[in-house]
């Protein structure tokens, strides 16, 4: 396609370009991956920065792969091609991302929407009770149960604790959008981790303000642990596992909706892929227990195809 005839993005980026990426990826001796195109509008979702080495390679046209869909599923692609490769986003263009993506799919789970922005679900839930989802520093948020309750300052504070573990480089005002809270409090949350401290104070503890109960450890809350542990985060091969094990953290209606969705021919079918994903997972799970030293012993599910 003419370079010409494509439109700026749609994009989860606050910031304007960088210039000094595009101008490496310019350099690269190797032909650059396709940009990413909306058809209906021909904006680009994802790849700007090819965009622009591509222009600064002098080239007027370059190659494009389509996508066929709403504006909003347009966006949300882009905020996923953005968490998945390339220059890394910004927490707070993550967290705006996700109040974005709370407006347009409004039916989604808080995993779901996690999953695409690179935030955990607890996070994502903070946002989606704020009034809106967009205002992080009204001192109301919305419930549970529909009604609107004063910030609960405790799990606020907790938020902000994750936030500063997973990513200590964060400043203040980006934890603060995040959790819903001030930079000060932000600040004396950081000073409590540094002394080793609890981040939420003994009273706030005991005060919980929003009617909601905290809860259970489930398979949720530790993958969410897995998540901010720097040697899984930062390894190619800790990463495949966490996008594995998060393909299993699905809320059992969206397990019931998949279900009621499959074409009755298709059943038996899937039904005897998921009981071999399921031994599968069993036997990894043995593995690294240490029930078996062998790596053979794994089982080896065949790709359809």
């Amino acid at each position: 396609m003419p370079i010409e005839s494509l439109l700026p993005p749609d994009s989860p980026r606050l910031s304007r370009e960088n210039i000094g990426y595009a101008r490496a990826l310019a350099e690269l001796e190797v032909p650059l991956p396709p940009v990413l195109v909306h058809r209906s509008t021909m904006r680009i979702i994802d790849g700007t920065h090819r965009l622009l080495a591509a222009a600064l390679r002098g080239r007027r046209t370059i190659d494009v792969r389509f996508f066929d869909g709403s504006s909003e599923d347009a966006f949300v692609l882009a905020v996923q091609a953005n968490i998945a490769h390339g220059l890394p986003l910004t927490l707070e263009e993550r967290t705006a991302a996700a109040a974005r993506i709370l407006r347009s799919h409004p039916t989604w789970s808080n995993r779901a929407i996690a999953l695409v922005a690179g935030l955990s679900a607890k996070t994502v839930g903070a946002i989606r009770q704020r009034p809106g989802g967009e205002d992080p520093h009204l001192n109301t948020r919305v419930g549970r149960d529909g009604k609107v309750y004063r910030i609960d300052t405790a799990e606020a504070r907790q938020i902000a604790g994750e936030l500063l573990t997973d990513n200590p480089n964060a400043s203040l005002r980006e934890v603060a959008r995040a959790a819903g809270i001030s930079p000060s409090t932000v600040r004396d949350v950081r000073d409590r981790l540094c002394r080793g401290e609890n981040p939420v104070p003994e009273r706030a503890a005991r005060q919980r303000a929003d009617g909601v109960p905290p809860g259970s450890a489930d398979h949720v809350a530790l993958l969410d642990r897995l998540r901010g542990d720097p040697s899984l985060r930062l390894s190619e091969s800790g990463r495949v596992l966490l996008r594995l094990l998060s393909s299993q953290a699905i809320d059992p209606a969206r397990w019931a909706e998949l279900g009621g969705n499959i074409p009755p021919h298709c059943r038996e079918l899937v039904a005897e892929m998921a009981r071999g994903c399921a031994k599968a997972w069993h036997d990894f799970a043995g593995y690294i227990d240490g029930a078996s030293a062998d790596p053979d012993d794994l089982p080896r599910l065949a790709h359809p195809g």
